[in-house]
């Protein structure tokens, strides 16, 4: 199965849960409710048909100031998905509101989802429920903020660590 035919089956089995599917430049995409992600992920992972045993990447992406998405949830939870065995690719996203950043963690699924989600959370403040240690991973703990937001201001001081004299 290729691009089109992972797409239409990934509708076929979820049809509620997908809310839409795009293939840009080759890159064919499902977006799917923050509530059934877990769902979808654990089939991907399991079904022969789609078999997807790696994750490649797992990221975010603050949408807060992208043109024509004022009005939508800020920010997208994004999973790369290959099957090394059947040789194919996909992408999914889980889009999450602000005030309520959280979306269920992968980690039980593949455990380098683990390293990914604390480096969402660090970077963008996105929990992962269910996570196992969900702690900065980039940063140190006094860090004030979420680097990666885009109203993260530039110039912004943290406070300073060292040894204590």
């Amino acid at each position: 199965m290729q691009g089109a035919e992972l797409l239409a089956y990934l509708r076929q089995r979820f049809a509620s849960a997908i809310v839409e599917t795009h293939d840009f430049r080759g890159d064919h995409t499902a977006v799917v409710t923050r509530e059934a992600i877990a769902d979808v992920l654990r089939c991907c992972r399991d079904d022969r048909a789609l078999a997807f045993d790696v994750l490649m990447d797992l990221t975010a992406v603050d949408y807060s100031k992208f043109p024509g998405r004022e009005d939508g949830p800020r920010f997208e939870v994004v999973y790369h998905l290959v099957s090394i065995s059947l040789g194919h690719r996909i992408r999914l996203t889980a889009r999450v509101e602000e005030d309520d950043a959280v979306v269920p963690s992968a980690a039980s699924l593949w455990p380098i989802a683990n390293w990914f989600e604390r480096e969402v959370w660090d970077m963008f403040g996105v929990r992962f429920s269910g996570h196992p240690d969900l702690r900065r991973l980039l940063l140190y703990e006094e860090f004030e903020g979420h680097p990666l937001r885009k109203d993260y201001p530039i110039n912004r001081r943290q406070p300073l660590i060292g040894p204590k004299t």
